[in-house]
């Protein structure tokens, strides 16, 4: 998981987000390089318009998807592959989606609200095999929607060129960690030998007692 992902994972977005688009079926209206003109609306504060929706460059749009999407799906806080394949399906059919996703790839409660205990189950479970069951959950999702016959074949081709990279990434991601050197354990501090104070033992002298005993049995007898 990097920061650094990002600009890898927007390059990738774009790619199957193409140019500027405005498709009478599609209800997001005038697009351009994935930022849709309410998208834009919004993030202006005012009205956007189809010539403004046109004149967007990939350097316009970049906080756009950093914030809007990348940060919404804690991007930065996921595995390399995992972060790309939540932020691609969030610009694609909004983190309210994906992030439930996620959740259900790995056994928590689909909320929305990637926490602690999201991050945690992420953590201790193979990229791979969430990748896989997002992919595989987003296609189930598009499928049902109306304009599947419209863009059928263009969502297909995108998410499987999602999983592609995103498996790609977390294998990149597994080799990276694997070849860190491991920490040489530290010696341990051997504790301080535990001696006990000795007492010098007095020397009796014997000679002069055992003369007195002997005078008084001879006085005595």
């Amino acid at each position: 998981m990097a920061a650094a992902n990002f600009e890898r994972a927007l390059a990738l977005v774009l790619q199957h987000e193409g140019g500027y688009v405005d498709h009478p079926a599609d209800p997001g209206g005038a697009t351009n390089l994935g930022v849709t003109i309410g998208t834009l609306s919004g993030w202006l504060g005012r009205p956007a318009t189809k010539a403004e929706v046109g004149a967007l460059t990939k350097a316009t749009v970049a906080p756009i998807y950093r914030k809007n999407y990348w940060d919404a799906v804690r991007g930065d806080d996921l595995p390399g592959g995992v972060d790309y394949c939540v932020f691609d399906f969030a610009v694609n059919s909004g983190q309210g989606r994906a992030i439930p996703s996620l959740q259900r790839a790995i056994g928590v409660a689909d909320d929305g609200v990637i926490g602690p205990i999201t991050l945690a189950n992420v953590a201790s479970r193979s990229s791979a095999q969430i990748i896989e069951r997002i992919c595989d959950d987003r296609m189930v999702f598009l499928r049902r929607l109306s304009t599947w016959p419209t863009f059928g074949k263009g969502w297909t081709k995108r998410v499987e060129g999602v999983r592609v990279e995103a498996l790609a990434m977390a294998a990149a991601a597994a080799l990276v960690a694997s070849s860190r050197p491991v920490p040489a354990p530290a010696k341990p501090i051997p504790a301080p030998a535990i001696t006990s104070p000795t007492q010098p033992v007095p020397t009796v002298k014997t000679g002069g007692l055992l003369a007195a005993i002997a005078a008084l049995f001879k006085k005595a007898f």
